[in-house]
């Protein structure tokens, strides 16, 4: 089995008709239409599959109502439950694009703009609609027949899908969607091609179709074959089937943070001297480094080890890793001061690093005894994703997007407790006079990371404010507090 504590990723997406326009759902009068040309809040819908029939499903828009049928072919989106008019088949086709049938009256759903319908007694272009995943593109890939997780071998150049918990950058993977394909991208920014070699250029060998079968992804190549692990190791190539079974079908899985602790004496914390952890050793490895997994009620976060274990708190304050399942003692809350972190165990104390580097939950306040450097070790790509879209480049100007479909990579680069965050022109990002966050600075500025919730952080500049999408979908530097518009996926 799978050690990592991950569920799978809710299935959401947009949906593109022949025109190349988006399936909106329109907040007033709960009506639909297709114009959007961008994947944005109003495009979004989540799969929901029926509980007694797998091959039903309903399409909920992103104001939790559900896309629905009538018997004249009438379609709305005010349902708030699954009602018979609500269900749908997907009917696959050989390119990748999906054909919408009512379960109940076996017509198909189609049409332009503003005129939709669901009437079609045969499937034609105007039927068919194009999926694009509106999940943030970086995850983990497990694979639903070996219960195992895809990372890059960067030894054997080639993606291995052989491992219990996707561990470090290597199991980072980012679909890359380009013109209703998607190309999966490695740490090392390769692409994997179909035949399990990584390239440079992403082309016709690294595109694949994605294909739904009961919840499960398959990735089908230009020659109508699926990605499947091969071989001991899970080599991830085409195989020779045109049809996917249990061996062609993935999960994509969140993919929590990873990072270092260093405390005050320079030394990292690591459990390489048993159960006990202690800030003694100078090098980083697997053993130094921890999954924060954070609790989405509770803001609380648990410590994991790559071998599976928790941080647990034990007698007389000491910091064991011997617990196999979460719990309260497990649960930890994280302060951010700048750029440094203070732990709080569940016994209400500070984490305390001793002289002998032995660390105890005893200490009623911070000092710099409690203080301790965490890095962030496995998102050197950064997608960031706000409430209105992702952070993008301006087309016209030095300032930075964060209401775009479409995203920019950005390099992200620890020092001394700060991030430098570098564009693809390798000019980094600032916070110019006026508040607004520019991303053509000949040197790097210190920004500080915040992991507060689940899936999301906060960004602060060095003048100590929150970066934050305006209204206008610009990314300034001048949040006084902490808002949804200062929390972003990554």
């Amino acid at each position: 089995m799978p050690a990592n504590e991950n569920s799978s990723l809710k299935l959401q997406f947009g949906l593109i008709n022949h025109e190349g326009r988006y399936l909106t759902a329109e907040a007033f009068g709960f009506k639909v239409n297709a114009s959007a040309p961008s994947l944005k809040k109003k495009q979004i819908w989540t799969l929901e599959h029926d509980s007694q029939d797998s091959q039903v499903v309903y399409l909920r828009s992103h104001l939790g109502r559900y896309l629905a049928s009538d018997k004249d072919g009438k379609v709305t989106c005010e349902a708030d439950g699954h009602n018979s008019d609500c269900r749908f088949l997907i009917v696959a086709q050989s390119d990748g694009r999906w054909a919408l049938q009512s379960e109940q009256y076996l017509r198909f759903f189609g049409g332009s703009r503003d005129y939709l319908s669901c009437f079609a007694q045969t499937i034609t272009d105007a039927e068919l609609w194009a999926v694009h995943l509106a999940l943030h593109p970086q995850a983990n890939l497990l694979s639903v027949a070996r219960k195992r997780y895809a990372h890059l071998a960067m030894e054997d150049g080639e993606i291995a899908v052989d491992v219990n918990i996707p561990w470090g950058v290597e199991a980072l993977l980012t679909l890359v969607y380009l013109d209703g394909k998607y190309c999966l991208k490695t740490c090392d920014s390769r692409f994997l091609s179909s035949d399990g070699k990584l390239v440079k250029e992403s082309g016709k060998g690294t595109a694949y179709t994605l294909e739904l079968k009961c919840g499960k992804l398959a990735f089908k190549d230009c020659e109508g074959r699926y990605l499947s692990p091969m071989g001991p190791t899970g080599t991830l190539r085409s195989g020779r089937c045109s049809k996917p079974g249990k061996d062609e079908l993935f999960d994509l899985e969140e993919s929590h943070p990873q990072v270092v602790l260093t405390a005050a004496n320079g030394r990292y914390v690591s459990i390489r001297q048993g159960v006990s952890l202690a800030a003694n050793q100078e090098d980083e490895t697997d053993m130094e480094t921890f999954q924060m997994e954070i609790d989405k009620e509770t803001k609380k976060c648990t410590f994991r080890t790559s071998q599976g274990h928790y941080w647990a708190l034990v007698a007389h304050g000491g910091i064991q890793c011997t617990a196999s399942e979460v719990s309260a003692n497990t649960m930890f809350s994280v302060e951010w001061l700048s750029h440094k972190v203070a732990l709080k165990a569940s016994n209400d104390k500070y984490i305390c690093i001793k002289k002998n580097g032995q660390l105890l939950a005893v200490s009623d306040s911070t000092g710099e005894d409690e203080q301790l450097t965490l890095k962030l070790i496995n998102r050197p790509m950064l997608i960031l994703r706000g409430e209105n879209g992702f952070i993008c480049h301006h087309k016209n100007s030095n300032t930075l997007d964060a209401s775009r479909s479409v995203y920019d990579i950005f390099t992200l680069i620890f020092r001394d407790g700060a991030y430098h965050i570098k564009g693809i022109d390798g000019r980094f990002w600032y916070v110019n006079s006026a508040g607004l966050v520019c991303s053509d600075g000949e040197a790097p500025e210190d920004f500080a990371l915040e992991l507060l919730e689940r899936g999301r952080l906060a960004i602060r500049g060095k003048n100590g404010k929150y970066l934050r999408g305006d209204q206008g979908g610009t990314l300034k530097g001048d949040g006084l507090s902490l808002s949804s518009s200062a929390l972003w996926e990554y």
